[in-house]
């Protein structure tokens, strides 16, 4: 008799915003004075889903799958390794049931871009773009994002494995 497993992960990640650098969210290039630092693309919203479809899967986490400081992910495009991420998860029998990501960024405004963020991801991992939710949110001007230091993600998916 065959039994459905469902997994849950959660993924969260942040990055400093910086004169000089794309602003990249959800595989989109976004119009600002300023992008967020990191390694490779800095995808804060791709990070997040790759940490939580990790969580899910057993897989580790992004940064034990794709190292910082390793030359062949500087500034590679974080859609890239989503897709890397997606492909060790049919390797391992799981498929995404959905995603869920919510974005924490005082500005800028983000509910424009987000069907073309859906689109990006759920092409990516080879989804339907249903089973990609994003939302945005600010903090009120409170902490570090609130100060426009920075922008955060959080995610949670949820993954199916048949076995027998």
């Amino acid at each position: 008799m065959e039994r459905e497993e469902i997994r849950v992960g959660i993924g969260y990640d942040s990055h400093p915003l910086v004169s000089g650098r794309m602003l990249i969210l959800g595989g989109v290039e976004i119009p600002n004075d300023k992008g967020l630092s990191g390694w490779s693309d800095a995808d804060v919203v791709t990070h997040a889903i790759i940490d939580a479809l990790c969580g899910a899967a057993e897989l580790g986490d992004i940064g034990t799958l794709f190292p910082s400081q390793e030359p062949e992910y500087e500034g590679i495009s974080s859609l890239i390794l989503l897709s890397k991420t997606g492909e060790l998860l049919k390797d391992k029998g799981f498929k995404v049931a959905n995603i869920d990501v919510t974005i924490v960024a005082q500005s800028p405004k983000l509910s424009p871009i987000i069907p073309e963020m859906r689109m990006r991801i759920s092409q990516s991992l080879g989804v339907e773009s249903h089973q990609v939710t994003i939302k945005a949110t600010t903090t009120n001007g409170l902490g570090f994002i609130g100060r426009e230091e920075g922008i955060a993600a959080q995610s949670v998916a949820l993954v199916q494995k048949a076995e027998s």
